[in-house]
């Protein structure tokens, strides 16, 4: 049976929301889940697992860590970073709310380590999440930690993925993990739900690019490391796909109608099903879903 593109949408969406759900994580079988690390460049390394990308700069004063995907997969993160450190684990910065990148804050935030995000991250999980899941220092501007003879600088970024964003730079190591503004496994993701937008999202991209120089490496939210190039194809693709779309809505064209148009044809075997992501363009340019 042929799914009409309508109901495969609702089926995505459906996906999406059970996974922004904290409850469902808990229904998860992580037991087969490998915490893997990467070195990147200088204190830089990564974590995957299950789950956005975890950051790390590492080194003689501890461990700054960037997200730590969900709960039950704490344990295989720290014994992961006591792989490669022993040392205090000193601050979490959150890129973003959704828990693939903050339902470890719990646990780590009663063992006392601090976590930092934007103002409005925390206003998202306190609404979902126990007091101790919350970031204790919270930002609106940019800010510093200097640790490992690495500047780590967090900048928020305008409302993209989410309405909370933040764009880490290791500086001396040159390395800027992206959160989920910037991925390389799939369609941007747009989550109007919490305050992502189009618009944003081009901004913030450009920001990514005027920030990283030509040997700047890339740590997306989902995905392997990058370069400024990749961001700049992935930044170009959202802006052909606006400009197709544009004129079809101002026409008055039905979302049916547009997706059948298929703006996003040239790069669907990279980035898969679209109509998330397409939605979200849709519906920011002024059209109206039924």
């Amino acid at each position: 049976m042929t799914l009409s593109r309508k109901t495969a949408a609702m089926i995505t969406l459906l996906g999406l929301m059970w996974l922004l759900t904290p409850a469902s994580h808990a229904q998860q079988d992580f037991s087969n889940v490998e915490i893997v690390a990467h070195h990147v460049a200088g204190s830089v390394y990564y974590l995957q697992g299950a789950g956005g990308n975890i950051g790390l700069s590492i080194g003689e004063d501890g461990v700054v860590m960037i997200d730590d995907q969900y709960a039950p997969l704490t344990d295989k993160i720290l014994a992961a970073i006591r792989q490669l450190n022993e040392g205090e684990i000193r601050f979490v910065i959150n890129t973003h709310v959704h828990g693939d990148h903050t339902g470890g804050n719990e646990n780590l935030g009663k063992l006392g380590i601090l976590i930092l995000a934007r103002d409005e991250v925390r206003v998202r999980l306190a609404a979902q999440s126990p007091a101790a899941a919350l970031p204790v220092l919270t930002y609106s501007d940019a800010i510093t930690i200097h640790l490992n003879g690495e500047e780590v600088y967090a900048f928020p970024v305008p409302p993209a993925h989410t309405d909370g964003d933040t764009f880490i730079h290791f500086v001396d190591s040159d390395v800027i993990h992206t959160g989920d503004v910037f991925r390389t496994t799939a369609f941007p993701v747009i989550d109007t739900n919490n305050g992502g937008t189009l618009d944003g999202s081009i901004q913030a991209l450009g920001l990514l690019i005027g920030t990283a120089g030509p040997d700047t490496l890339i740590l997306p939210g989902h995905g392997d490391v990058s370069s400024r190039m990749d961001v700049m194809g992935f930044r170009d693709m959202i802006l052909d796909v606006r400009d197709q779309v544009a004129p079809m809505v101002e026409s008055g064209m039905s979302y049916e109608e547009v997706a059948a148009a298929d703006p996003t044809a040239a790069y669907n075997d990279r980035y898969g099903n679209p109509d998330r992501f397409l939605r979200a363009v849709y519906t920011e340019l002024g059209g109206a879903l039924d």
